[in-house]
């Protein structure tokens, strides 16, 4: 068993209010759960307006489908015109570890 975790660290676009920075990241933790079947949520900076941490976590059987899957969600938060992507974090664990 492995499970694959990746942490976005976002700057959202024209957003100035913490009501509009949820219209912005709730779509793109829906649309990584709806597409990827992970499990996905905003992890951090809730109390900044212009900044955003997005969390995922996913578990497979196999190495190979774990990283083409969280390849594909790092490649779909950064195709967004809304955000800027300005780090990303990603782990691998074995139920060896």
């Amino acid at each position: 068993m492995y499970v694959g975790t990746l942490s976005f660290d976002l700057l959202l676009g024209d957003v100035r209010s913490l009501k509009e920075k949820r219209s912005v990241v709730r779509p793109i933790v829906a649309e990584l759960q709806r597409k990827y079947a992970v499990s996905a949520a905003e992890t951090g900076n809730q109390d900044l307006h212009r900044r955003a941490e997005i969390g995922l976590a996913m578990v497979s059987a196999d190495t190979g489908h774990l990283t083409d899957v969280l390849d594909r969600c790092e490649r779909l938060i950064a195709a967004r015109p809304e955000v800027e992507l300005l780090s990303v974090r990603r782990r691998l664990h074995s139920d060896e570890d």
